[in-house]
């Protein structure tokens, strides 16, 4: 069972890098600046270069740690990756940019409490922590976004539009780059931290992030980084020109503030989904224009996705645990 939960895992950080390559790679196609094909070569490259920067993995250790240690056990971590493996093959196919962190994290607690029948066997400060930034990563990206724009067009209001223009495409290569650095580096921590839970489970040792064995965070890694070069097209369409159009020097907005916000977060230990925080950050680079050049439809369906993907996921693999329980 353990190697079928790290095969499992590392499928779905494989899920999670084409679900979530959009949201890398949506800004800088829809200006033109790369090609489909040169922006996700160029997303995987920083997605991985993400393993030499992020090296104490706090976000693994928030992840693995959402559950009471003493209540964990094999089939509770494969019913909840399973879960969130179905959560996301399903909003891709859909083209719905759904957080893959908040899968994995409602599906672990879903198991969970399907096996005790009790919430005492979540922690609610890592739970609430996790909760509460559903709703605050995609308010940072946006107010961030806004403000790096209104800024950047008052330094730029004299410059010549379009030597400006060409400045901020070469500018959107650093600014994708750093937002997929994020990616990689808050992304790829989240099934790491289950990983590491289940092989300290199999081992029967107390759970430690620093005891987690150096090949695991080399392969997750790797795999989000061949996910994210596989693409996710759907989504790319959504995220891309669906919210609001965007300009080469909006990409640059959205995209440092949606580093700005991924980085910050992870040096915190709190796992966000950087789809809610590129599409605030979207949405703050339309709003500078007019209130109405966001889609807030779209947005509001958005929102939707994003409140209902920890309870979806979470009665999913309760549902999953209890069809393991009854054959294992």
């Amino acid at each position: 069972m353990l190697i079928l939960i790290i095969v499992l895992a590392i499928i779905f950080d494989f899920i999670n890098g084409f679900h979530d390559a959009a949201n890398s790679i949506a800004t800088v196609v829809s200006t033109k600046v790369l090609t489909p094909f040169q922006a996700v070569l160029w997303a995987a490259l920083f997605n991985f270069a993400a393993f030499f920067i992020f090296r104490e993995h706090k976000v693994a250790n928030t992840i693995a740690t959402t559950v009471h240690e003493q209540f964990i056990d094999l089939k509770i971590i494969l019913a909840g990756i399973l879960s969130a493996i179905a959560w996301n093959l399903l909003t891709w196919w859909y083209g719905i940019p759904s957080s893959s962190s908040h899968t994995l994290i409602g599906g672990f607690i879903g198991a969970a409490f399907a096996k005790v029948g009790s919430w005492k066997v979540v922690i609610m400060s890592s739970l609430m922590k996790t909760v509460s930034f559903i709703f605050l990563s995609p308010l940072i990206g946006m107010v961030l976004a806004f403000g790096i724009t209104v800024g950047i067009v008052w330094l730029s209001r004299k410059a010549n539009p379009y030597k400006a223009d060409r400045w901020f495409r070469r500018l959107q290569l650093a600014s994708s780059a750093a937002f997929s650095l994020g990616h990689g580096g808050n992304d790829a921590q989240k099934v790491m931290g289950l990983i590491a839970v289940a092989i300290a489970y199999q081992k029967k040792i107390p759970f430690h992030i620093g005891d987690m064995p150096n090949w695991v965070p080399v392969v997750c890694y790797s795999v989000i980084a061949l996910g994210t070069l596989s693409g996710g097209w759907k989504i790319v369409k959504t995220m891309g020109t669906r919210i609001t159009k965007v300009t080469p020097l909006e990409g640059v907005s959205a995209e440092t503030a949606g580093a700005a916000t991924l980085i910050f977060t992870e040096r915190l230990g709190i796992p966000v989904s950087t789809t809610h925080t590129i599409a605030g950050a979207i949405m703050g680079v339309g709003a500078t224009k007019r209130l109405s050049a966001v889609r807030w439809g779209v947005s509001v369906n958005l929102l939707w996705a994003w409140v209902l993907t920890i309870p979806v996921s979470a009665l999913m693999a309760g549902g999953i645990y209890l069809l393991l329980d009854l054959f294992f």
